[in-house]
């Protein structure tokens, strides 16, 4: 099977998040799609099937499927937006039907699934905290720790400082267990630069992945997560993420003032030549 590879939210031509897209006129079989997934090694592969009006969609990490995968989309997005053209394409996922529009050859937009946070129990955030070797005397108070999901869940933990969040490190398999057992895709550790910047790290253990380089399932429930805590800061802001990867990525995000309402993320895309 041809797999397109493509790397979303990539910066002026460079870094990004690697994914595959791969079109069928069938939807392979799960075992099919987790090999193929494994074989070409990104954190998520993505898996169209035409369904009249619709793009069905599935998403496979290496290690298990996810239900939503927003740098995926933004790589899907562009795909089609070569195949077809520009414009808006309707997406029907496991849990929910959402949108990705294409905007020429090198961006994408996704209109994610509804949003919402809940607060996560202290004595799991404390495990998790020790396994990255933080105490929460690291984190900004501002921002509570919390549950948060855009059709994904992932665990939202903001930092007092950059220099914390550039020396992230942790047990692979210890914290992989403890994703697992809240059923989280990533844990996304943040620093808030300013009301329109953060920068971000995403722990993928759960998929197979130590750490993703531009997660866009994650920066949809932050929007939820800061539009539900109330935060003062823009509702137009800017993720960058992979700096610490040399792989670095740009994530623009934006929100209405509704709770729980889709959340707009955008990026450019590039394509990833084989050496």
């Amino acid at each position: 099977m041809n797999v397109l590879k493509l790397a979303a939210f990539s910066q002026d031509g460079k870094g990004g998040n690697p994914a595959g897209v791969a079109f069928y006129d069938a939807m392979p079989g799960d075992d099919e799609m987790l090999k193929i997934a494994k074989d070409i090694g990104y954190s998520e592969t993505a898996f169209l099937v035409k369904q009249n009006d619709f793009w069905r969609v599935r998403y496979f990490a290496p290690a298990m499927e996810v239900p939503f995968c927003g740098h995926a989309t933004i790589a899907l997005g562009a795909a089609l937006g070569e195949r077809f053209g520009e414009g808006t394409y309707k997406l029907i996922l496991n849990d929910s039907q959402i949108s990705v529009r294409a905007e020429g050859r090198a961006m994408s937009t996704l209109q994610s699934p509804e949003t919402n946070s809940e607060d996560a129990p202290k004595d799991y955030v404390d495990k998790i905290l020790a396994s990255f070797s933080l105490t929460v005397d690291d984190l900004n108070k501002n921002f509570p720790v919390r549950f948060a999901s855009a059709g994904a869940k992932h665990l939202i933990l903001v930092l007092k400082d950059r220099k914390t969040l550039t020396e992230m490190k942790y047990p692979f398999d210890e914290v992989k267990a403890l994703m697992n057992k809240m059923r989280l895709v990533t844990i996304s550790l943040l620093w808030n630069e300013s009301d329109e910047v953060f920068h971000s790290r995403n722990a993928f253990a759960s998929g197979g992945v130590y750490e993703d380089p531009a997660t866009g399932a994650a920066a949809a429930a932050l929007a939820g997560y800061l539009r539900d805590i109330g935060w003062k800061g823009k509702n137009e802001f800017t993720i960058l993420q992979g700096e610490d990867m040399g792989a670095p990525s740009r994530l623009l995000v934006k929100y209405g003032p509704k709770i729980g309402e889709s959340v707009s993320v955008s990026g450019e895309v590039r394509h990833i030549l084989d050496d």
